[in-house]
């Protein structure tokens, strides 16, 4: 970065499915270069369902000239295959990834793959490529929705840092508390890390909702009833969520947070809203 008083921005991109979503993809990320991300990251479907197509947006953002980092889920891949994927990464110049433990996608059993956890992948990327590459984990304010407790799933994190994980993304919020106060906790389990707020731009209501039950992130009751009340008002809910993410940006990188990290949707209006409002 350039200018040391601008926060270190990246950006979640997913794989287009067709011609017409790469083309959308091109003009939105083209968009967001003036927001001049750090890097970008491009997911993997379940079970390793988008992993040409994760290879390929790689290429494709790195063609726009910024780093990018591959999503690199352990479930459904036996060790041989992500040493592949891994070797094919750094010849091509990859720097960076994000290691997931990833989900299963339906209809595939109790085929977990290898490896069962995130830290297993961590451990397992250091064993096969050393220093290569920096290693971003997912860290999860609110608790990931299938962890035992609060502290097992703290519990976890640390694991992944302990195996080499070098900094870490969070699952997106709206309470910044939920931050500060794991970052507190990680803290004072030794991690030193930097702890990534992941933001989630509002725009659609039903969508947010459903994301949400999945991930286990929690939507404020006066924010769903905000929500609710514009109903198909999609010009009034892009106005009140930009307002609302801006001010939990502000509010996240006041207290120190050390950077932003959006998940786009492949959609570049309200990041770049909440961008210029910072």
């Amino acid at each position: 970065m350039t200018d040391t008083k601008t926060p270190a921005l990246s950006l979640e991109f997913f794989p287009p499915r067709d011609i017409a979503a790469q083309e959308r993809l091109v003009r939105a990320a083209k968009q967001m270069l003036a927001m001049h991300p750090r890097y970008v990251s491009v997911t993997f479907g379940a079970g390793g369902s988008t992993r040409e197509g994760t290879a390929g947006t790689v290429r494709t953002m790195r063609n726009l000239g910024v780093p990018a980092a591959p999503h690199l889920s352990c479930v459904g891949a036996s060790r041989e295959e992500l040493r592949g994927i891994l070797h094919a990464y750094r010849e091509e110049g990859v720097k960076q990834v994000v290691a997931l433990r990833g989900d299963l996608p339906s209809g595939m059993g109790g085929d977990a793959g290898e490896l069962r956890y995130a830290r297993d992948l961590v451990a397992f990327i250091r064993e096969e490529t050393g220093d290569w590459f920096h290693i971003e984990v997912a860290a999860y304010p609110e608790t990931h929705p299938q962890a035992e407790s609060p502290s097992a799933d703290l519990d976890h994190f640390v694991e992944k840092v302990q195996a080499g994980a070098d900094s870490a993304i969070t699952q997106y919020f709206f309470n910044p508390d939920a931050y500060f106060d794991f970052i507190d906790r990680a803290s004072a389990k030794g991690v030193t890390v930097p702890i990534v707020p992941g933001i989630m731009p509002i725009t659609n209501h039903s969508q947010l909702v459903r994301f949400s039950q999945m991930c286990g992130a929690e939507i404020p009751r006066w924010i769903r009833m905000r929500l609710a009340e514009y109903g198909d008002d999609k010009a009034s809910i892009r106005a009140f969520g930009i307002d609302v993410v801006s001010d939990l940006c502000r509010r996240l990188l006041d207290q120190g947070a050390p950077g932003l990290h959006f998940y786009t949707l492949n959609n570049a209006e309200v990041p770049m809203a909440i961008w210029k409002g910072l």
